[in-house]
């Protein structure tokens, strides 16, 4: 036996050895009635599926979303869409178990095919499926002996009650497919995409139309399901063309945690500090792309090389501090940002100071700056505060005000009109010069702060033609700009206001 093959029956006995601990919950003394009542109420309910019959998988309560996406597929014969589930959040379990089985028991799927990247992997994923037919005593003692002699292979087995489940690799032939007068009634797809498929867009189109007109064509009854199951981890993948052509599918976008405050979409199963934790350990942009959808993104015009660290000089020595806040009102996950950045001159260098990047309401961000200005205020720093003047000024008016009533802090706030000549791309790659001269510097103690990390990601999405957020670098060009104007440092406690030794009388523009 190849190792290959000693690994794989390893790794199944494993799979059979967790699905048989459902044997001790089989009462041989149960009467006829109470083993029905749990298979109607197995068939009616998937979370009582989940926790009777596949214990082993209920490590923690079945989450809201979970259970929502399954009833959607359940309640739709002709069901298409994707699971876009965050890292961590049980695609594959529910799409490539627990829904097929819970189709299964309500005769709803007689031909089930998955597919995934290569062959090998989807063999793999079906055989969690195989073995709970094998193994599982109680699904066993319920639903008859399952197992079928002869036609049980790895990636292609018949149950004994007649149910087909085939894997097959991307790009696999399968048209025609059929045995007997059965055709596929519910494709799985899981994990389709590879590093290989997200840098070629022409494999991307292929594997697309391959779904369309290859995978969705082998099925002709009246069920005909198709589920995919994928994070969003990039800008541009085989669901997001398939998005683009079917707008009406079931796009089910879950993120595992709210990059603001933490909080988990799976309550029972993740905490707040697990995600927090992760950030620290993988890196801000890197969690954002696996938890949550939010693809890493590499500049073609503003470069991570162009922004240079440093450590962030008195402020006292700065020429001028200015802070510039482009304002959201909803505050939701597909909003706008909040995003409000502070920003010194030193001599001829531009410093980012601190930064607030959030997707959340204005009153948070408002409450920020004050907490920002009671520190520069207790250090004797001055910071011009600035916003971007919007049609809706009294309801961001009053958002200050009450900030400012909460706190005890003036931040004195003047609204600024946003140039109308010129589009917010070009004010933006207007930037561009300062940060190919290094002129643009970043304090160091900021390399791990989630908003400058989200900031900074805008700034090397702006392109032409971009589709990211770009609250982030539209704040910092409208801070930078106002900076252009401070040539000249501050005068220093021991310097003379004049200067004696030169030539000619000599008179500050900018006084402090």
């Amino acid at each position: 036996m190849k190792v290959e093959d000693s690994k794989a029956l390893k790794e199944y006995q494993e799979k059979l050895k967790r699905a048989r601990c459902t044997g001790n919950l089989i009462d041989p003394d149960e009467s006829l009635t109470v083993r029905m009542n749990r298979i109607q109420r197995a068939k009616n309910d998937v979370k009582y599926l989940v926790e009777t019959y596949l214990p082993h998988y209920a490590t923690a309560d079945c989450a809201d979303f979970q259970i929502a996406h399954a009833n959607k597929v359940m309640n739709d014969p002709i069901y298409k869409g994707y699971a876009e589930w965050g890292r961590g959040l049980a695609k594959s379990v529910w799409n490539d178990v627990i829904i097929p089985l819970w189709l299964w028991i309500n005769g709803e799927t007689f031909y089930m095919c998955i597919v995934s990247d290569t062959f090998d992997r989807a063999c793999d994923l079906l055989e969690d499926l195989r073995a709970e037919f094998e193994a599982n005593e109680l699904l066993k003692h319920d639903f008859g002996e399952q197992y079928n002699p002869g036609y049980w292979e790895k990636g292609n087995f018949v149950t004994m009650n007649g149910f087909i489940c085939k894997a097959f690799g991307a790009k696999q032939k399968v048209r025609g497919l059929r045995k007997g007068a059965h055709r596929p009634d519910l494709w799985v797809i899981d994990d389709l995409e590879t590093p290989q498929t997200i840098k070629n867009n022409r494999m991307q189109d292929d594997y697309a139309d391959w779904i369309e007109a290859d995978i969705l064509a082998t099925m002709t009854g009246k069920r005909r399901r198709l589920i995919g199951a994928n994070n969003r981890f990039a800008s541009r993948m085989v669901q997001t063309l398939l998005k683009q052509r079917h707008p009406d599918w079931d796009w089910n976008l879950v993120k595992a945690y709210d990059p603001v405050t933490y909080e988990p979409a799976w309550k029972s199963m993740y905490s707040a500090q697990f995600y927090r934790q992760q950030e620290k350990d993988m890196g801000i942009l890197a969690a954002h792309a696996e938890y949550n959808h939010v693809p890493l993104v590499k500049g073609r015009i503003f470069k991570p090389e162009m922004v240079k660290w440093g450590k962030l000089p008195d402020l006292h020595t700065m020429n001028a501090i200015v802070a510039h806040w482009d304002i959201a009102y909803a505050g939701t996950d597909t909003s706008d940002f909040n995003a409000c950045k502070i920003w010194g001159r030193h001599r001829n260098e531009f410093w980012l100071i601190d930064g607030f990047v959030k997707q959340s309401k204005m009153k948070l961000c408002v409450q920020w700056m004050c907490m920002k200005q009671a520190e520069f205020k207790a250090r004797g720093i001055i910071c011009f505060w600035q916003y971007e003047s919007q049609f809706w000024n009294d309801e961001v008016k009053r958002n200050i005000e009450e900030a400012e009533a909460e706190t005890g802090v003036e931040l004195n706030l003047v609204p600024i009109q946003t140039p109308k000549t010129m589009t917010k791309l070009l004010r933006m790659l207007s930037m561009h010069p300062y940060y190919q001269n290094g002129r643009m510097y970043v304090n160091e103690l900021l390399k791990s702060n989630p908003d400058i990390a989200v900031g900074l990601k805008q700034l090397y999405a702006v392109e032409p033609g971009m589709t990211e957020h770009d609250d982030s670098p539209d704040a910092d060009e409208q801070a930078v700009k106002k900076l252009e104007i401070y040539t000249d440092p501050p005068q220093s406690e021991d310097e003379p206001a004049s200067r004696p030794w030169k030539a000619g009388r000599y008179k500050r523009k900018y006084t402090w």
